[in-house]
């Protein structure tokens, strides 16, 4: 535009100078039809003749001139509103202002996107707030039943002290168990995470978390079926990768048929680190498989708090793993649940 705009002014300076340089040099006469001979124009007449008219067309010119920028600027005015009140709507301008055109609309789309983000944060937030409401209540509710039993009946024998005791213990330990996940998901919804990787076994790890788990296989008589590559280690965060382990063998646990095997594998190659968890259990439907990793989701509806999670484990092992750049998928057929989760031995971004 600014090109345009040079060019042309250039043309009329030049026919100025034109103008100048030709009533300057050329004498002009016309002749009277009345008078029969030539009559001469004084100079004085041709002077103000080679200065009027390019001046004419210069003021001309100049009207013309300014008068498409004043519509293109009131066309981004209009445009400038429309933006700020009907985002919807796309913004159309002339064909000269295209690029502006384009402009605005990845400008207007932009700002859609982000209204959208700021009400599924804010959606969110009132979901947590929800979830924190309900699933703590349940178990809340039961401990002070139970405490309230035992202290307005002292005359309880032994053995029903111990059984309400170890009903509200349970209930309080699951009660602990909810508070940690709403502050894992809080600090990873709410705050910047900072990894804190360290070169590490994974080998080492993997192994130790088969050990300590197993005693929460037996209560359904599920045992372990491992193949650990050995000595794999790379940087990684242990503590935050162990908690990722920790939420899916909870959950496969939760989702098996008894007298069935959790297979674990875990091998190194071209750079990576890849582990499939392997749980028997109820097919996945499709439908409900993309949704496992999202917050709050449980495969279950009809399991309340008190048997199962508040739906965050799967969540908060995606971001934990997704921290360290790597990725986790379920796939689910022929019953059995499967999770592989992928791990760059080198990243390029440090925590």
């Amino acid at each position: 535009m600014a090109r345009q705009y040079l060019v042309r002014a250039m043309f009329f300076s030049a026919l100025v100078v034109y103008w100048l340089l030709f009533f300057n040099n050329v004498v002009w006469q016309y002749c009277s039809e009345y008078s029969g001979g030539y009559i001469a124009i004084p100079e004085g007449i041709l002077q103000i003749i080679a200065i009027a008219v390019p001046v004419i067309v210069w003021i001309i010119y100049t009207i013309r001139f300014f008068q498409k920028p004043l519509r293109y600027l009131d066309e981004l005015m209009q445009a400038s509103e429309q933006l700020a009140m009907h985002k919807e709507q796309p913004i159309q301008l002339s064909g000269f202002l295209q690029e502006a055109q384009e402009e605005l609309n990845e400008v207007r789309l932009t700002a859609i996107q982000n209204e959208h983000k700021l009400q599924e944060a804010e959606q969110k937030k009132n979901d947590l707030i929800m979830y924190l409401a309900h699933d703590l209540k349940t178990p809340l509710t039961s401990v002070i039943g139970y405490l309230t039993l035992l202290y307005e009946n002292p005359e309880l024998n032994q053995v029903q002290r111990v059984k309400y005791t170890g009903i509200a213990l349970d209930k309080a330990q699951r009660l602990e168990d909810l508070i940690n996940e709403f502050f894992d998901i809080t600090r990873l919804t709410l705050t910047s995470m900072t990894l804190r990787r360290e070169k590490r076994s994974m080998t080492r790890m993997l192994e130790q978390i088969v050990s300590e788990s197993t005693p929460l296989l037996e209560e359904k008589k599920i045992s372990w079926r491992t193949k650990i590559a050995p000595n794999v280690e790379f940087l990684f965060d242990a503590d935050k990768m162990q908690r990722v382990f920790d939420n899916l063998i909870r959950n496969a646990i939760s989702y098996s048929y008894p007298h069935t095997t959790l297979d674990l594998l875990m091998k190194q190659e071209n750079g990576e680190v890849q582990i499939w968890l392997r749980n028997y259990g109820p097919t996945i439907p499709a439908d409900k498989l993309q949704h496992l990793f999202e917050q709050f989701y449980r495969l279950d509806e009809s399991r309340s708090s008190a048997s199962g999670g508040a739906g965050l484990g799967l969540a908060i092992a995606k971001e934990i793993v997704e921290l360290h750049q790597g990725t986790i998928t379920a796939m689910s057929k022929d019953e059995s649940i499967l999770f592989h989760i992928k791990l760059p031995m080198q990243t390029v971004r440090k925590s």
